[in-house]
């Protein structure tokens, strides 16, 4: 309950404190959008940082040396929790918007934020929504902005990822630009698998080596959703040392703990 308090007073501290900056930068957006967007990223970092650490969260950042600084690139990472944003943003090291759900637009000073870093909200159960971030994202790229985007279309309530959705990668198809696999794990042990309250947890947001589409097989560049899933689902093999105390693992361990005393 402590951690939560925290984490809530945390946000509304912030948003207080940077409310000014906000308002000048609305105010510069239609002038030089792109600046803007510089601007407030490394601001939307800092807070998201702080979120986690009053959260109790352990942040490993893995693969930051794989992220391409001299082009624009679409980010296709697998979708754990509701903090999945909160990692990116405090990691990303280039300018990037999120596509986000749509319900993210309804709180107020957050969505006022995302909207400054080229963040899109998407109605999932909307066609049109879909099709217009895909032109926005393309727009975004073109115009020098990476975009952060997961393919699964909806968070996995299981350790198995869903489906990445082909569509997705018109981002990348479409504006030629590289895609980096993005493997999270352990934000749902933040607040999902603990709710109401929020616990003290690790997790792990890893960047790959990015998926250059003229380095593709015609197949391979068929179904480029599925190559990156494989990528990702690779990656993600390697967390589990990351995460086994967290508390959600506890029956893992105690599992682990009996196999251990039976084999001995």
């Amino acid at each position: 309950m402590i951690l939560l308090i925290t984490t809530i007073l945390t946000l509304v501290l912030y948003f207080i404190i940077t409310s000014p900056l906000l308002i000048v930068l609305e105010l510069m957006r239609l002038r030089n959008p792109v600046l803007v967007s510089k601007i407030a990223q490394p601001v939307v970092k800092a807070g998201f940082s702080a979120v986690l650490f009053c959260a109790g969260t352990r942040v490993v950042k893995l693969g930051l040396e794989n992220v391409p600084k001299d082009t624009p690139v679409m980010f296709a990472a697998n979708h754990r929790g509701l903090l999945d944003a909160a990692l990116a943003y405090a990691s990303l090291p280039v300018v990037t918007g999120i596509v986000s759900k749509k319900e993210l637009r309804k709180i107020p000073f957050l969505s006022w934020w995302m909207d400054l870093c080229n963040c899109f909200f998407l109605d999932r159960k909307d066609p049109r929504s879909g099709l217009k971030m895909i032109l926005k994202s393309i727009d975004n790229v073109n115009a020098g902005v990476s975009m952060f985007i997961a393919p699964e279309g909806t968070r996995s309530k299981t350790r198995d990822m869903n489906p990445f959705k082909e569509g997705s990668f018109k981002i990348s198809t479409k504006s030629g630009c590289p895609i980096v696999p993005v493997a999270i794990s352990g934000s749902d042990d933040i607040f999902e698998n603990s709710k109401p309250f929020v616990k003290r947890a690790t997790a792990v947001i890893e960047y790959g080596k990015p998926i250059y589409l003229k380095d593709l097989s015609e197949e391979e560049l068929k179904f480029v959703g599925a190559y990156t899933q494989k990528i990702v689902g690779t990656m993600l093999e390697g967390h589990e040392k990351y995460l086994f105390k967290n508390p959600s693992r506890k029956a893992e361990r105690k599992a682990a703990a009996l196999k251990e005393t039976i084999e001995k």
